[in-house]
């Protein structure tokens, strides 16, 4: 029994047919969370559904595409999505508390630390955290991209027991569920149990995810230790029980001590730099800073603060995070050390390329 359990609920288990908020679906979910937090369980909710709460009142018909529209829904959105859940789990006597996050509160060790002792907080006073990402000033470049992804990182934050991924499907099936003779997968040990599997990578209308980010999401929580279910909403209350159902994936590697799995997940890189063998032993041997010596080529288009990767000379991944350089001023300084760049260019200049405090080794 999970003494800690991370619940991941997408937009689709949250709304109507006509994709705007379902108070009652909400309230099922709720009683049942409750049931299992008054049961001695600590329990995180990490849920969607902040855009989808937002279309009524901005009255549009579906999940806008353009980046304003969505945060402008989300901000609108979020307010009701925490008013439901606020009335829901005050039926059992229960608070909770809210928890926007963005990719960079996850990733800056001060960030990270207070997410932690935030969500630590609320959980030893017995309140329900419900977590979403910070859709309202969430930017394309650094952002989760899906709540599944979220939700196997806060399960590594709070160092949980279990986590599990409530959908619209009741498990993974080695094909899509809708043609005939796909069969659902009853557990997933290792990469090998999913060689056969066809994924679709489309969301819904309303959500942005899919099984391909449910299964990366359970990639990500099962090479932190943490075993991942993923089952139906509509089966939530057996889920929780612990009845057979869904697909159940078992932890491929022991629960990492660093917090440089977040990095390494957190987003799809938009660029990358390529460095020479000094920098590779001075990053992998030594735990150091990238610094512009080290840097011989720098590949894409990117602002300072994206994610990049960092490979070698013949391609192999070393590491990945954050830059601290636009790719437009990168390529003056590749190769002159920071004493140089610091004499001719001035201060600021003097400076790594990517912080160890924002590189995760891969």
């Amino acid at each position: 029994m999970a003494r800690r359990l991370v619940v991941k609920v997408g937009s689709s288990s949250l709304t109507d047919a006509h994709g705007l908020l379902d108070r009652d679906r909400l309230r099922r979910i709720s009683d049942a969370l409750a049931q299992r937090r008054r049961g001695g369980t600590d329990v995180v909710l990490v849920s969607s559904g902040a855009i989808a709460a937002g279309l009524g009142p901005l009255g549009l018909p579906g999940r806008p595409r353009d980046l304003a529209a969505q945060q402008a829904a989300a901000s609108v959105g979020q307010g009701a999505l925490v008013a439901a859940y606020t009335d829901a789990f005050g039926r059992h006597g229960l608070h909770v508390g809210q928890v926007l996050l963005t990719v960079d509160d996850l990733i800056r060790q001060q960030g990270y630390v207070n997410a932690r002792r935030a969500v630590t907080r609320l959980l030893r006073q017995g309140v329900v955290p419900v977590i979403n990402e910070n859709d309202a000033v969430a930017t394309d470049e650094i952002r989760f991209g899906d709540n599944d992804r979220l939700a196997a990182l806060v399960a590594h934050l709070v160092r949980a027991d279990a986590l599990v991924l409530f959908t619209d499907v009741d498990a993974l099936y080695d094909g899509p569920p809708s043609e005939p003779g796909s069969r659902p997968i009853d557990t997933v040990r290792s990469r090998r149990d999913l060689d056969s599997v066809r994924l679709g990578g489309v969301g819904s209308r309303i959500g942005t995810g899919g099984m391909v980010t449910k299964v990366e999401a359970a990639r990500i929580a099962t090479g932190a230790g943490i075993t991942t279910l993923l089952a139906s909403s509509n089966a939530i209350e057996s889920a929780l029980a612990g009845a057979p159902g869904g697909t159940a994936f078992l932890p491929t590697s022991p629960r990492p001590a660093s917090r440089m799995l977040w990095l390494a997940h957190a987003s799809d890189p938009v660029g990358g730099l390529v460095i020479d063998d000094g920098a590779v032993r001075a990053l992998v041997e030594k735990g150091a800073s990238l610094l512009p010596a080290g840097v011989v080529e720098v590949t894409g288009s990117f602002e300072q603060g994206a994610p990049v990767e960092i490979t070698d000379r013949r391609g192999r991944p070393v590491a990945r995070g954050l830059v601290t350089y636009g790719s437009d001023e990168l390529p003056r300084l590749l190769g002159r050390s920071t004493r140089w760049l610091g004499d001719v260019f001035g201060s600021y200049y003097a400076r790594e390329v990517v912080h160890r405090d924002r590189m995760a080794l891969l």
